[in-house]
């Protein structure tokens, strides 16, 4: 699998509560580097936060500290920090990043990008050969001009199936995020094709990353959990609405300092925003 080149890095990083837990401790900016050293070696593995050397050879601490250029001694520390937060967990002496969506997400507007350019860098070389051939001839020209035609519109169908099959893995990703932090909401037990449906268009203008900071912010608000004059609460269904969205990442709803519920510009739900 093809080395990812970048890796996704929120602005606010270092007021992360693990991070700043982090910064408190001794060594604490060997470890952070060590942190990121991890982040960049699993996008260059691009093994879905599995640190494999290859089918059967796990990365043990040794080798990590030695990729690193750092002492054992502090590897094996960092890695025992990052345990302890739950940054990484350890299956069978294999390292693995749990949540490596948060740090790397080629989403689906960004994979169709990739893909155009590289659709066209092979439609230039096809049209070069394109007017090569002319010199054999108009029936050879209309012959090849015909069969690029086709091999393009093959191209179109593929890059459409390919795009189809990475929103299908994004549903389950944002199913999974969802049940795994709001533990306080009834839980999403089926992917129906209207919420795949509201899923795709809200990716269409949000991030994965915005998706789980949605549902850290529903989960944290006591308003939307039901504490409220209407004993009512949010479902997955109405946190996929777009409007309903954004007035969550808006900060709508974050608690008042004095007591549970919504600050005081909280818009009035209506009945429609209920379903």
């Amino acid at each position: 699998m093809a080395e990812v080149k970048w890796i996704k890095i929120t602005t606010d990083i270092f007021d992360d509560e693990k991070v700043l837990l982090i910064e408190s401790l001794p060594e604490s900016d060997s470890i952070i580097v060590i942190w990121f050293k991890l982040l960049c070696l699993a996008g260059k593995m691009n093994n879905s936060g599995v640190f494999m050397l290859n089918d059967s050879i796990a990365y043990t601490d040794q080798m990590l500290a030695t990729i690193f250029r750092r002492k054992e001694a502090t590897v094996k520390m960092a890695l025992n920090v990052f345990e302890d937060f739950g940054m990484i967990d350890r299956f069978e002496n294999v390292i693995t990043i749990p949540n490596w969506g948060k740090h790397q997400n080629l989403d689906s507007l960004e994979n169709k990008k990739e893909y155009m350019r590289g659709y066209m860098r092979d439609y230039r070389k096809k049209q070069k050969l394109l007017a090569v051939s002319k010199t054999n001839g108009n029936s050879n020209s209309i012959t090849n001009v015909s069969s690029l035609e086709e091999e393009r519109e093959r191209d179109k169908e593929e890059g459409e199936r390919e795009e189809e099959e990475r929103v299908k893995i994004d549903y389950q990703q944002i199913a999974d995020m969802y049940n795994a932090t709001c533990v306080s909401f009834p839980r999403l037990t089926k992917l129906s094709e209207a919420r795949k449906k509201s899923i795709k268009a809200r990716l269409n203008q949000y991030t994965v990353d915005d998706f789980s900071k949605l549902f850290e912010m529903a989960e944290s608000s006591s308003f939307l959990k039901g504490k409220n004059d209407r004993n009512w609460s949010a479902t997955f269904d109405w946190l996929m609405k777009d409007s309903n969205m954004a007035k969550v990442l808006d900060g709508n709803y974050i608690n008042s300092s004095g007591a549970p519920g919504p600050k005081p510009k909280q818009d009035k739900i209506s009945e429609v925003d209920s379903w």
